[in-house]
């Protein structure tokens, strides 16, 4: 496999495994921890999914100004090293119980994020620049990114051992670690990358970076303190009168206002050798902001799906492979439910007659009451954290049968072109959703529990559109951004996973108004229809360009 790549892809691929393997696992424990009464912060869904929200969009946010850096001033090698160090002490400050120190480390992860995420990506594309690897850029990225998705899988078993034998502050630790090793790597190839990391520098036409931070740093900041003062209509659906659902999102949209701005101008001022290939890659930057919002609810609403509503039970040889590597916790049934939780009593009719119904813990509330187990017994349920690798698994098994897809049809000149890769992968990640419609109504709207199997199949199919599309960007942006503006154009592709993320944190925090929760589903389809629609309305002209320019 790696005969037919340039040297340096093993490295960054390993490099870019462990830095994912951090951040995942990070993420994977992040919303649980928040929500965690005894050993958290004991935020409700809503707070806990607008503080994902806004920290995944700002992690993706910044990816614009570090790619930026290191185009004209750091070059890629020093702006990942730099990034990877941030992150890493970022991670280790996360294990420190204290709410400030939380958002000092938030802000660590986020700003070096911004310096490793698009330069990576960038260097790796540098290589296929090169004639003799010209059209194994796909197949490359396709590679690189099954490396994001092995430490993707693997830190989840990790975190949720960690925590469960040690707690949050260890599982928080093995993420720095996880980076550390990663920097390490990526510095132990350094030889490969000579004459790949050069710096472009300031060309003519640029704006200057003063110019940069005063027409739109500075205003960003300003747009987002006018976004977190400004109220909108007071209403009985909106008694605190925000205008995008809380303060933190009425801050990230108004912020976003002179980024997006600055973009536009890169097409309106490009030499018209360029305009072309930069307002391609913006029409598929704003279409793919979609497809962020729904595949980024894995870490809020279908984690919250798999803690309430999947069977987590497990028992036999199964119960005891878990309790043995601690990624499951037992629970005495009658001590959670008696003192844990008070055992509070509800009031149930049968047959005409008020009882008293003891008011079990959360998860068992909605099992089966002949499936509810034995007093005094003890239970065992796996990780909740553990379904985050269901995804990262899918697509370890599957990017190798795509990429074997795509070189099958390319052998035959039959390979579809990476604008037409992605449009395809938006329709397959919309019939993901109608998976978790499905399982709503297996479960009676959340009246029982449903098997791990829905949210197994529901991975499956949004990975194989993920495969089409998440990759392929990357590739389309390395293959049609001029090239003094690679890393910049990069960065552009990571502002619409980041404007992606803050609306998945919306809808993540729209969870508990839907008492049905297939209309929370049907929008999630909707909306990921809806960019379908209009990619394959945009393909025609997209390919057009790829045309202009001689590549696929």
């Amino acid at each position: 496999m790696w005969s037919k790549h340039p040297k340096a892809l093993p490295y960054l691929f390993l490099s870019e495994m462990w830095e994912r393997f951090g951040y995942y696992l990070m993420i994977g424990i992040f919303t649980l921890y928040l929500k965690d009464v005894e050993a958290g912060f004991a935020m409700t869904e809503k707070e806990a999914s607008d503080l994902y929200g806004t920290f995944i969009a700002l992690v993706f946010l910044t990816p614009f100004i570090g790619g930026l850096v290191a185009d004209r001033y750091f070059g890629y090698k020093k702006s990942i090293i730099f990034g990877g160090i941030l992150m890493g002490i970022g991670y280790f400050m996360m294990g420190i119980h204290n709410i400030t120190i939380l958002y000092v480390a938030m802000t660590f992860v986020i700003l070096g994020n911004g310096f490793f995420k698009p330069n990576i990506s960038t260097l790796l594309g540098n290589f296929y620049s090169k004639q003799e690897y010209k059209d194994k850029k796909d197949e490359g990225y396709n590679i690189f990114y099954m490396g994001i998705n092995v430490g993707a899988f693997i830190c989840n078993f990790f975190g949720a051992a960690l925590q469960i034998l040690l707690g949050w502050q260890y599982a928080f630790m093995a993420a720095g670690i996880g980076m550390f090793i990663g920097v390490l790597v990526f510095v132990l190839g350094s030889k490969h990358y000579q004459g790949y990391d050069q710096k472009k520098g300031t060309q003519e036409g640029d704006m200057p970076f003063y110019k940069i931070v005063l027409f739109i740093l500075l205003p960003s900041v300003i747009f987002g303190i006018i976004g977190w003062m400004l109220k909108g209509v007071t209403s009985e659906v909106n008694p605190d009168a925000y205008i995008f659902g809380s303060d933190s999102t009425d801050a990230f949209i108004f912020a976003c206002i002179p980024v997006i701005f600055f973009y536009a101008s890169l097409y309106f001022k490009a030499k018209p050798d360029d305009k072309r290939p930069i307002g391609a890659l913006l029409s598929i930057f704003a279409v793919v902001i979609l497809f962020w919002a729904v595949f980024k609810l894995n870490g809020s609403a279908l984690t919250t799906w798999a803690d309430r509503y999947t069977d987590r039970q497990i028992t036999g040889t199964t119960e005891k492979v878990f309790n043995g590597l601690k990624l499951a916790k037992e629970v005495d049934f009658k001590k959670d439910s008696v003192e844990l939780y008070d055992a509070s009593f509800r009031l149930q009719k049968e047959n005409g007659v008020v009882k008293k119904v003891v008011d079990y813990p959360v998860y068992f509330r909605n099992v089966d009451q002949e499936k509810l187990p034995e007093e005094n017994s003890k239970v065992s349920l796996w990780a909740t954290n553990l379904s985050q690798s269901i995804n990262p698994g899918w697509v370890i098994i599957l990017t190798p049968l795509v990429v074997a897809f795509f070189t099958f049809l390319r052998s035959r000149k039959k390979e579809p072109s990476t604008p037409t890769k992605i449009a395809f992968g938006l329709l397959i990640s919309a019939l993901s959703v109608l998976v978790m419609v499905a399982a709503v109504n297996a479960g009676g709207n959340g009246a029982e529990k449903v098997s791990v199997w829905w949210l197994v199949a529901n991975y499956g199919v949004i990975t194989i559109g993920e495969l089409f599309l998440s990759p392929m960007g990357l590739s389309v942006v390395s293959k049609l951004s001029p090239r003094n503006i690679t890393s910049l154009m990069m960065g552009g592709w990571f502002l619409s996973t980041s404007i992606g993320n803050k609306l998945s944190g919306v809808l993540a925090s729209l969870w508990d108004t839907y008492e049905d929760k297939t209309d929370f589903f049907w929008v999630n389809f909707a909306l990921l229809m809806s960019a379908t629609v209009l990619m394959f309305i945009l393909l025609k002209q997209l390919n057009k360009v790829m045309k202009e320019k001689g590549i696929n």
